[in-house]
Parts: structure tokens; sequence; C-alpha cells
């Protein structure tokens, strides 16, 4: 009898242990699995914030993501279905600022980020007094819209599509001031209260197109970038040219000697002075807007213009104003390809000190180094 009280004891003590670790196995799974489906959760968010070839954008605890500034790899050209709403844009906007600010502070990239304010700064913002509102042009980043929207803003014209292309950039009669076209007074006024601000785009791909407008399409004839400007560069950057000079199919400008002027810090600034304000398609962010200098409001990207362009026109307080032109699908996703196919007959050495006098562009916007050419 004792011995079968027994058998039943021991048979009751193993049915509780294995009940109570079958629940403690079922909540260690139950935790397991809300973990991972967490997890995924972030990652999958996170993957929604990349593009091709272009570095995913690390997410901010956060407690601390009002008060780090990101790094320079951590933005990059955000594309346009990036966020769901306004509210996240705004954060994509905040973060490109702090990344600003904080480039601004590194000292080892001090020669490539700041500009003091002078005539060439002032003579790149235009001015909308009515709206209160300052422009800083950086060609090929599409400036033309934002200046047929300040046209329409200052009443000349009821809608961008009215305006003709060639009033654009007649600056003599596009009504559109310069802020150095006022005294010292109103220009501190201005820099201090008005809406101010700017376009980029990644530094190399903008060089490209600056190349192929000026030197190889010219669309708007400005016969002084191909018989001045470009056989200035041939003449000095070019080895063979003089024994090219009777081919006249060969003297036209290339981009290998086009970058090669770009990347030569000496020459080119003694070259700059003769050409004048006609460098303004290829000199530097920083030396175009004074970015470090000059508190702006907003500083928009051509990779994500689709999402940009609503946000700077609803932060300017004029979105039931006037509309920005018609983006045609794709024009402003970064094109790798036709960056390696620019590049393909460039050298290392080149390529090297073309970045070294653009790193501040990549550095202040968040343009991630262009490894795939450098290394």
């Amino acid at each position: 009898m004792q011995i079968t009280m027994r058998h039943h004891w021991l048979l009751v003590g193993a049915c509780v242990f294995l009940l109570i670790n079958t629940r403690y196995l079922y909540l260690s799974l139950h935790n397991s699995y809300a973990v991972r489906c967490t997890y995924y959760g972030e990652k999958t968010e996170m993957q929604s914030w990349t593009q091709p070839g272009v570095k995913t954008i690390k997410s901010l605890p956060a407690q601390k993501s009002d008060r780090r500034a990101p790094k320079s790899s951590d933005l990059s050209s955000l594309g346009p279905s990036s966020m769901a709403n306004p509210t996240d844009w705004n954060t994509v906007e905040t973060r490109r600022l702090e990344l600003l600010s904080a480039v601004c502070k590194n000292d080892s990239l001090r020669n490539l980020t700041h500009t003091s304010i002078n005539k060439f700064v002032l003579d790149r913002i235009f001015v909308c007094d009515k709206h209160k509102i300052l422009f800083c042009q950086t060609p090929k980043v599409g400036n033309t819209q934002w200046k047929k929207v300040l046209i329409v803003l200052n009443g000349e014209f009821s809608t961008v599509e009215e305006i003709p292309e060639n009033l654009v950039h007649d600056h003599e009669k596009n009504g559109l001031p310069r802020l150095s076209s006022l005294t010292e007074k109103e220009i501190t006024k201005r820099l201090a209260t008005y809406f101010k601000f700017f376009i980029v785009r990644d530094p190399f791909e903008r060089l490209i197109s600056a190349f192929k407008d000026k030197f190889v399409k010219n669309p708007r004839f400005e016969p002084w970038y191909k018989h001045d400007i470009a056989p200035a560069i041939i003449r000095k950057y070019r080895k063979s040219h003089r024994d090219n000079d009777n081919n006249k199919a060969s003297t036209g400008l290339r981009f290998e000697d086009f970058i090669r002027y770009l990347g030569d810090e000496p020459g080119r600034r003694r070259m700059d002075r003769q050409f004048g304000e006609h460098v303004i398609h290829w000199v530097t962010y920083a030396e175009l807007c004074a970015p470090c200098d000059i508190t702006y409001s907003v500083v928009g990207h051509h990779e994500t213009l689709e999402r940009d362009a609503p946000y700077i026109l609803k932060a300017a307080g004029i979105e039931r104003l006037v509309s920005y032109p018609t983006i045609p699908p794709g024009i402003t996703r970064y094109n790798r390809t036709k960056v390696e196919r620019y590049f393909s007959g460039i050298s290392k050495r080149d390529v090297r000190r073309l970045y070294g006098r653009y790193q501040g562009d990549f550095s202040l916007f968040g343009y991630p180094s262009p490894d795939f050419l450098l290394n």
C-alpha cells in the first residue's frame, strides 16, 4: 500500500512539474516571437528609407533624436516615398539642418565649408520682399523653376507656366532683386528675419550636368563657354592640344579636361578670376550660399524634390499662392550608372583631387563619398 501511494504522489508531482514547465516554455516562445516581430518591424521600417545606390539612413533613439546631430553618412538622398506624412518630412528637414550645423563646426573641414558673406554670395541670393523670402541660387539644381515661383509671387504672372523661358534668365527684366542691391542695414535685416532656402544635389552629378549644359548642348546659346572658357581649359590641361589644333572636332572640351581644371586648386583660382561670374555653374555650394555663415530655414535636395518642393512652399507660407511646376517622373533620381560612365576615363589621381575640392559639399549635405570612384 505504501509503495502504491508513493508511486501515486510521484506521478502527481511529475504532472505538476510538466504543467509548470510547459507554461514557462510557452511564455518563453511567445516572448521570443514578440521580440522577433518587433525587430523585423524595425528592420522593415529602416529598409523603406533605402534607395538603390544610397546608404541606409539609421534610426536615432527617440529620446536623443532632437539632441544628437547625425553623422554625414546618416543622411543622403532620401527617396520621395521614404516618409508617410508631412510631420515625418519635417523630421527629415530638421535632421538635414542638424547635420549642416555639425559639419560647420568641424574644424578639419573649415576651409571647405566656410565662406565670408561677400558680394559674390549676395549676388546669388534673390529677394521676395512681398512674402519675406530669400532664395540662394545653386545652378544645375533646378533653379529655373524656383525663380519662376518667385516671379509669380511678385505678381507679374498668375502661374509659372505663363512665364517665358528667356525672361527667367534675364536678371535685368525678371523683377527679382538680388540681396547685393540693398544697403548693409537692409541686408542684415533680411538675413535675420526672412525665410531662407536653397537646393542641393549630388556634387559630382551636378558637375556632369554643368559640363553637358555649358560645353556640349549649350541650349541658351551662351557662346563664351565654348569660345572662351573651353579653349583656355584645353590649352592648360590637355597635354596633346597642340597636336590637335588643326582638327576642330578634337578641340571641344572633354570631361577629363574639365575635371583636371576643377581639381587643380592654384591653377583653377587663377583661371576663375579670368572667367568671372560664369564659374557659378561649378563652384561649391559653400562658395555660392555660405551655408555655415547664413542660417537657412530649409535645405532641399534635388533627389527628393517631389517631397521637398511642397514642404518648402508650405514652410514659407505660400502653398496657396503658387504651385511648383510638375516634375517629370524619374528626372530627379540619382543616376550612379551615368556618373560611372562619365568618370570611367578619369584617373584615380584626378578623381581624388576633385573630391578633395568638393568634400565639404558631400559632408555638409549628407551625400556619401563616391568610394566606387575613389578606390
